[in-house]
């Protein structure tokens, strides 16, 4: 009479879940530790991305904030290599132009601010004086910081603003009653102080004072230097192909013509070209934490050789020890992509929220992480789990 042995059960994924994590629970501090490498390189990763995705959110945020259809408009260079000028009309003239909703100037005086007349001349701060128009930062889309900008009346008379550089080199963080500055040999009222100018920031280092003034007290010749100009968006090019020879239609040449926004946008795509570094980085930290766990399951496969082969002595075949120690690498990686991930998110949520930025982490981030976490524990699992699998009953009961 014969007997036919039992076709080998199957195992439910509960209880190949629960046979894989027994090993985690009986080593849990090596566990710990293979699976915080894993974790690193996962944070890093999940990191760069978020932070390069809130940085670029917060900076297309900033963008449209202040828009990209402002356009500057200044001198160049003449036939003879000198500086040219823009004419007198020049910020009427373009702000004729159709799809153009504003055009403010400012003019460069050749004066110089001081705290009082006791500074010697010398020390300027590196700051200018300049004539400037009544709407300009409307244009420019700037507010006031501290008291008011200039209207009708005080832009005929020596009164002036300060940009938010200006007014810190000279020392003014609050404007008092009656607040003086010393421009062009003679007291100049602080009316104001404006915000900071991100598209412009030549103007947080300039004393503003009205056309008027400028020509009265300060020996300004009237000509512009700058021209900010607001046009529809949908028409930017356009107006950007016109404004050389309507500002100067005699020597369109000697103008130049730019779009302040273009840095912002370069400086977004400047970010993304480094994240491909920092991405690196985190994969090479990603590589040794799957080192990490090879190791931990070599070391667990030469240490459990006696349950190794008990399992294979009561029916468990090679395909089940295989996928017992394999679900085991593959679990542990997995916890540690998973505590990875919320390390990564959490770091950048911290550093967003510092910044000001909206908390931006793109799906490719975490359920990339996860997955590359996966796989390299499936990688580093699978050659422990065909050593172990390969194990004859008798030789690792015997060994053990």
């Amino acid at each position: 009479m014969t007997t036919t042995a039992p076709a080998p059960g199957r195992l439910h994924p509960a209880d190949l879940a629960r046979t894989a994590s027994v090993g985690l629970r009986n080593r849990r501090m090596r566990a710990v530790l293979s699976a915080l490498g894993i974790a690193i390189g996962v944070a890093a990763m999940v990191a760069v991305m978020g932070l390069s995705a809130s940085s670029q959110a917060g900076l297309l945020a900033e963008i449209d904030k202040l828009g990209t259809n402002l356009l500057k408009v200044t001198p160049g260079q003449s036939l003879g290599g000198g500086d040219a000028t823009l004419p007198l009309d020049a910020p009427a003239m373009i702000a004729r132009i159709g799809p153009v909703e504003t055009a403010q100037s400012t003019g460069s005086t050749k004066a110089n601010a001081y705290r009082s007349p006791y500074i010697p001349s010398i020390n300027t701060n590196s700051l200018t004086v300049n004539a400037a128009s009544l709407d300009l930062p409307a244009a420019v889309r700037t507010t006031i910081a501290q008291g008011r900008y200039l209207n009708a009346a005080t832009a005929e008379q020596p009164v002036a603003v300060l940009g938010s550089v200006a007014a810190a080199r000279l020392g003014i963080a609050q404007i008092h009653l009656d607040e003086r500055i010393w421009v062009g040999g003679q007291w100049f009222y602080v009316a104001g102080i404006l915000n900071p100018v991100a598209l412009t920031p030549e103007l947080d280092e300039s004393v503003l004072v009205g056309y008027p003034a400028a020509q009265k007290y300060l020996h300004f010749d009237g000509h512009p230097s700058t021209i900010y100009v607001r046009a529809q968006t949908e028409h930017v090019n356009d107006v950007y192909s016109v404004l050389a020879a309507t500002a100067n239609p005699e020597n369109a040449s000697e103008v130049s013509v730019s779009r302040p926004s273009a840095a912002l946008v370069a400086r977004a795509a400047a970010q993304s070209a480094l994240n491909g570094l920092f991405l690196g980085l985190g994969a090479v930290a990603l590589l040794v934490g799957g080192i990490g766990v090879a190791n931990t399951m070599v070391i667990s496969v030469l240490e459990r050789r006696s349950e190794i082969g008990l399992r294979r002595a009561l029916g468990a075949t090679k395909g089940h020890i295989r996928l017992q120690f394999l679900s085991e690498a593959i679990l542990l990686a997995a916890l540690g992509g998973a505590a990875g991930v919320a390390m990564g998110t959490t770091a950048t949520a911290i550093y967003a929220g510092v910044k000001g930025w909206a908390t931006v982490v793109p799906p490719l981030a975490w359920a990339g992480g996860l997955g590359a976490a996966i796989a390299i524990g499936a990688i580093a699992g699978l050659l422990p789990a065909l050593r172990a699998a390969r194990m004859q009953p008798t030789e690792a009961l015997r060994i053990a």
